[in-house]
């Protein structure tokens, strides 16, 4: 069953994308989150664009209530800064945040469902984790490739872009991010899991 349906508070969903704001990090395998909520968008026929609790939003009426979608402009490491300010602004449960995000430990164009969990050294996670007070958030992570180096070439790596074929795997499941943040929405987070927790189909 999907709870608070249309919200007195005004929204009763956020979905938010990480990432990097500075035009240097476009593309990048960090910077994932921004890329899928920015298809989302574009698929929907809106725009990002309205500046808003330290990020860029938009506010969406769908058939689960209103829906918040934004990209935080606080850097990776304080996404949760933005997240948890609209958050607490609206009341929306850590439940009723969907987090998109790149995972650095799966091969470019799969992608991971889950419901709640750790941060798994992804600082965006944590710092969602740490400003919502909470772990209980679903998250879908988008694999940028797993054969990855640590340290400070970690660091390298996810701020560089993908090679051509791996980006052409995971652009090929932004319909598939899409339909599962619907699922989640929906109350059907399992059936997104079962339906979407693969790679990408070469």
């Amino acid at each position: 069953m999907i709870s608070r349906l249309f919200s007195k508070n005004g929204v009763n969903w956020i979905v938010a994308g990480l990432g990097n704001p500075d035009r240097k990090y476009e593309g990048s395998r960090h910077n994932m989150g921004f890329i899928a909520i920015d298809r989302i968008a574009e698929k929907r026929g809106f725009s990002i664009t309205r500046s808003r609790f330290r990020a860029l939003t938009a506010v969406r009426r769908e058939d689960c209530g209103q829906v918040l979608y934004m990209k935080p402009l606080t850097y990776m490491n304080l996404s949760g800064e933005a997240i948890g300010e609209a958050a607490r602004f609206y009341k929306v449960p850590a439940d009723h945040v969907i987090v998109l995000c790149d995972d650095v430990t799966l091969p470019a164009g799969t992608i991971r469902i889950r419901a709640k969990g750790e941060a798994g050294g992804h600082n965006g996670l944590k710092s969602v984790i740490s400003c919502l007070g909470s772990s209980g958030f679903p998250r879908i992570k988008i694999g940028v490739g797993n054969d990855t180096p640590s340290g400070d070439e970690l660091v390298d790596f996810v701020l560089g872009k993908p090679n051509e074929e791996d980006m052409k795997a995971i652009m090929s499941r932004m319909d598939d991010i899409d339909s599962a943040q619907d699922l989640i929405k929906a109350g059907q987070l399992e059936l997104a899991q079962s339906r979407y927790n693969r790679g990408s189909e070469k």
